[in-house]
């Protein structure tokens, strides 16, 4: 991730330390997004040396929460930040904290490439495509918002979380129908659609994230706020 506009948001004061801290941001996020990318690929590929891999590098993600959250803690002591540098760490604190569980989500997404399915089992995992793809898209274009702290891209990825939600409601119709139609899949299945289920909390993740950029720059909490009302800020 690039930060070449992050710094026009900051006070003079505050530049290092907080550029610092933004830096691990990026950091973090590059690392979520490539553990999802993984999982997704562990599971279309029943890679089970992959899915072991993101199993394994988990810890770097909680590491690097702790690391994040106690330059934070420092900068507030040290600082006293008021204002947009306040709201800005406020929102690095909420952010770090919603990347650590979508590297938790993922993962649950990669435990399922440790299963044991039949051929045609198999063939279900790729059903998990399409919404993998939107969900990756979704998360690349918040940490790329964050970067730069763009409202208008925020917002607009925001937005796409209801496409998330619609692909995943078809996802789950397709699978109680595969279920029905042969009980003794129900296993396997289960599992499959916790991944969708994890995937689609990634997305809400996201949509946090974006939350969080709005508050810091426009100081508005929109946590409740209708997707029209958020068209007026």
């Amino acid at each position: 991730m690039d930060n070449v506009n992050v710094g026009r948001h900051i006070s003079g004061q505050f530049n290092e330390d907080l550029e610092r801290v933004i830096n691990h941001v990026m950091q973090m996020g590059g690392l979520v997004s490539k553990q999802v990318s993984d999982a997704l690929q562990a599971v279309s590929e029943t890679d089970e040396a992959l899915a072991k891999h993101v199993l394994n590098q988990d810890y770097k993600i909680n590491n690097l929460e702790v690391s994040i959250d106690d330059e934070c803690t420092r900068i507030i002591a040290k600082r006293q930040p008021a204002a947009g540098d306040l709201r800005l760490i406020m929102a690095i604190v909420k952010t770090i904290a919603d990347l650590e569980r979508i590297g938790d989500e993922a993962e649950k997404i990669a435990n399922v490439a440790l299963e044991n399915y039949s051929s045609k089992q198999k063939d279900l995992l790729l059903s998990l495509d399409n919404l993998g793809r939107l969900v990756l898209d979704i998360l690349q274009r918040t940490l790329d918002a964050f970067t730069r702290m763009d409202f208008d891209a925020a917002l607009q990825t925001h937005g796409g979380d209801a496409k998330i939600d619609r692909e995943y409601e078809a996802l789950m119709r397709q699978l109680m129908t595969y279920m029905m139609e042969d009980p003794r899949s129900i296993p396997q299945i289960m599992s499959v659609i916790w991944s969708a289920r994890a995937l689609e909390r990634i997305g809400d993740r996201c949509q946090n994230i974006c939350e969080y950029i709005i508050y810091f720059v426009k100081g508005k909490v929109v946590r409740h706020t209708t997707a029209e009302d958020m068209k007026n800020l």
